[in-house]
């Protein structure tokens, strides 16, 4: 999607109804066909991790917390130079801030949802990750500790997000300054709060970016997309085991769980980036569509060859480099102009 387009949407801020908006959308980065880091990574990682991922249920120790600690050995490695950490504990919010080099909050805040598949991820296993986002965006970023599964299941993470965003309204931004971020299931929690903030009449954000958003949790598409092509990094089933531990018991399709059946037509401008490989394109494709149904503005990036979560691997990959780098010009983007009221 290029150029200059007028959407329908609902004004951050506002709580009477869509509003029209001037909103200037950059050239789409996406590339004809994937790189040769990309194929090489698709390939290791389903000659590698999947086979291990269709074995071993994640969701119970010993297994659980040998995940946990293999994904936080990630944040061991030095950060960008220039990146500047602040940890926060506030109450029940915790979680650091992520300044990156050139980051100012002038600018705005980034709030960040990891994933991990509600079970797993951490202020650590995202740093670098966040700190690339904040870079591109010239925003710090609050990246939120949020309580995991199995231990605090539904609706304890989707609290903490609320939680998070109140506190950074109570600490002086406004609702039009925040972007809301996400991905994987960190992607269905980002979904889920803007769900809440809609249903309780609170100011929307700015925008909201997810990066292959886990939306769906009974699943529903998975297995049929993966016998047609083999995902090489996420096993449906250990998607449809976290989505069951996260949820506990509250059913998967109720209220606040099912967040591509929430009412969107309040949600701000929303960018999903997600790779043609992954089983859970359905659920990214699907949101986009009920965003647009909703009258609101989605831009929806299908990546040819990308693994999940593709940009989280740009140091070893250009798309993943390309991808952050669009999000910094998307979120520049929606500091958009009323024409109308």
């Amino acid at each position: 999607m290029t150029g200059l387009e007028v959407v329908r949407m609902a004004l951050p801020g506002d709580i009477t109804g869509p509003a029209e908006v001037l909103l200037t959308t950059p050239a789409s980065p996406v590339p004809a066909t994937a790189s040769v880091q990309s194929r090489a990574l698709a390939q290791l990682l389903m000659t590698g991790l999947r086979p291990i991922g269709d074995r071993l249920s994640i969701t119970r120790n010993p297994a659980l917390q040998m995940v946990r600690e293999a994904f936080d050995a990630v944040g061991f490695t030095p950060l960008p130079r220039g990146t500047r950490l602040t940890p926060v504990t506030d109450g029940d919010v915790r979680g650091v801030w992520i300044t990156g080099r050139g980051a100012d909050e002038r600018a705005g805040v980034l709030l960040y949802l990891h994933g991990g598949g509600f079970v797993f991820g951490s202020r650590r296993t995202h740093r670098h990750f966040v700190a690339a986002l904040s870079a591109a965006a010239g925003r710090p970023a609050f990246l939120v500790d949020y309580r995991r599964a199995p231990e605090h299941p539904f609706p304890a993470a989707a609290d903490d997000a609320v939680a998070a965003y109140r506190w950074l309204l109570a600490s002086g931004y406004r609702a039009d300054q925040i972007t809301v971020l996400g991905d994987s299931a960190g992607g269905h929690l980002a979904a889920g709060l803007l769900a809440d903030l809609s249903r309780r009449r609170l100011p929307m954000p700015a925008a909201a970016v997810m990066f292959s958003p886990f939306l769906d949790l009974t699943c529903a598409e998975l297995d049929d997309r993966d016998a047609v092509r083999r995902d090489p990094f996420v096993p449906p089933q250990r998607a449809r085991e976290c989505g069951q531990t996260y949820a506990g018991d509250h059913a998967l399709d109720s209220r606040r769980l099912d967040v591509l059946g929430a009412p969107k037509r309040r949600w701000p401008p929303v960018l999903i980036q997600v790779g043609d490989t992954e089983c859970l394109l359905g659920d990214s494709e699907r949101m986009a569509e009920s965003v647009r149904a909703a009258g609101g503005h989605c831009e929806l990036q299908v990546w040819p060859g990308q693994v999940h979560v593709f940009p989280a691997f740009y140091p070893v990959l250009p798309e993943g480099r390309a991808a952050i780098r669009y999000v910094g010009e998307f979120l520049r983007s929606t500091s958009a102009v009323t024409v109308a009221a």
